[in-house]
């Protein structure tokens, strides 16, 4: 189906930066974007035409780290360190999860992601073939993995059943709806798994040039319990087993050291940065900027609701521009353009999507429309610095995924979202 939005400021890359192409007109042609220009197309006929006055079209966003499911625990531990909070608060509450609260925890957090602008994300949870499938229901696109712990120290990795697990979700499910869906394979992290299975995970993903997403370095706490296990930091671990010889992204990295950020740019592993979460839980500031500076590339994510308490993207571009600002003490560190990145073509990149991230023809129609009429948006002098420091979740007006609206004007089109408020307070009543 042939779609034209017109009237529209649009927020195209171009270089290193952003230009906007005021009243413009976007064509698309079922899920790519085949017109981009500020003069109105002559020869294509279309289908449908939409009018846009007064908004801006900007690239959709990529959460490129979160637990979707988790929306359900969300304010759980409230004011507790990670570890506390984790294995005291949040999996006893996670051990009463299956398949139909997964579900209805992902509809929900979908729900919340859509109307916040997110068109893609990376979670990592449990019952990914639950997600999948909601994933393909709603719209969306999703790279999701079955991750893989191992506790006893002795387990070799044939006999992990979350790796056959973990094999099995890829065979079935990459590449999934369209392709909206795709499947990377997760090692939770150094301290919930050991190095026989984190080395045999590492020859699959090798063999099956995947992509592997891991939790690295997320506090002091871990990070230093590392070296006093193993005589190296978290991110040398992974290295030494084979982790980083694949395509790799690292969450929260927030006491990486210099060699840490060496190895990640030697082995091309990207980072992604999760700004509330790592406060809320009082784990710290990532150095980020010298992550960016060592040539890393960096995405954002929200981390779960439970540890967040939300999945909005707009707030981690706010936060990631600030807090760095703020901690270093210069103000010109963390340029609006940069976090704009961070949340679209650098999220991207790191979930091997191409074609996506940013708005420009044969691209795939992955865009936002914001509505501009608003006090907090006026007057609109520099757009990447309002959409950074200004703009809010709620500001979203329509979401398109691959050429689909998903979104629009609060009006959920692929969700049925009484249904899922109604099946959250059924849920909600089991489990508290």
């Amino acid at each position: 189906m042939r779609i034209l939005y017109k009237n529209a400021d649009i927020l195209c890359r171009e270089g290193s930066g952003y230009r906007v192409l005021k009243n413009g007109y976007l064509g698309t042609d079922g899920p790519v974007i085949s017109y981009l220009s500020d003069v109105k197309p002559e020869r294509e006929t279309y289908y449908r035409t939409v009018d846009l006055t007064g908004k801006l079209i900007m690239p959709g966003l990529f959460n490129c780290h979160t637990h979707a499911p988790m929306v359900l625990l969300r304010g759980v531990g409230s004011d507790l360190p990670l570890q506390e909070w984790l294995f005291d608060k949040v999996m006893p509450i996670e051990d009463k999860l299956f398949e139909a609260e997964m579900k209805t925890g992902t509809e929900l957090a979908l729900m919340e992601m859509i109307a916040g602008g997110t068109v893609s994300f990376s979670d990592m949870y449990f019952f990914p073939h639950v997600t999948a499938e909601a994933v393909a229901a709603a719209g969306l696109k999703a790279n999701l993995n079955r991750p893989v712990q191992a506790f006893d120290p002795q387990e070799k990795g044939s006999d992990n059943r979350r790796v056959r697990e973990a094999v099995d979700f890829y065979n079935q499910y990459h590449g999934y709806a369209d392709g909206r869906v795709l499947i990377d394979f997760c090692v939770h992290a150094e301290y919930t798994c050991n190095e026989a299975v984190t080395s045999y995970l590492a020859d699959i993903v090798r063999k099956e040039q995947g992509n592997l997403h891991i939790h690295l370095s997320e506090t002091e706490r871990e990070h230093e319990a590392c070296k006093e296990k193993y005589g190296k930091t978290p991110a040398q671990w992974f290295a030494d087993l084979g982790a980083f010889d694949v395509d790799a992204f690292a969450a929260h990295c927030v006491t990486v050291e210099p060699s840490d950020i060496r190895l990640l740019r030697e082995k091309n592993v990207s980072v992604v940065h999760n700004p509330t979460s790592n406060m809320k839980l009082g784990s710290g500031f990532a150095p980020i900027q010298k992550m960016i500076d060592a040539g890393l590339n960096v995405a954002l994510g929200t981390d779960g609701a439970a540890s967040n308490n939300n999945l909005n993207l707009f707030e981690e571009m706010h936060l990631a521009a600030i807090t760095h600002n703020g901690f270093e003490k210069d103000p010109t560190i963390m340029k609006p353009e940069t976090v704009l990145d961070m949340a679209t073509v650098n999220g991207a990149k790191v979930q091997r999507r191409t074609g996506c991230g940013s708005i420009k023809c044969g691209n795939r129609a992955d865009f936002i429309v914001l509505d501009m009429h608003k006090p907090h948006l006026t007057p609109c002098l520099d757009v990447p610095a309002l959409l950074v420091y200004s703009a809010q979740a709620s500001d979203v007006w329509m979401t398109v995924c691959d050429g689909r609206e998903l979104y629009r004007n609060g009006e959920y089109l692929t969700i049925d979202a009484e249904r899922v408020y109604h099946d959250v307070r059924e849920v909600t009543k089991k489990l508290y």
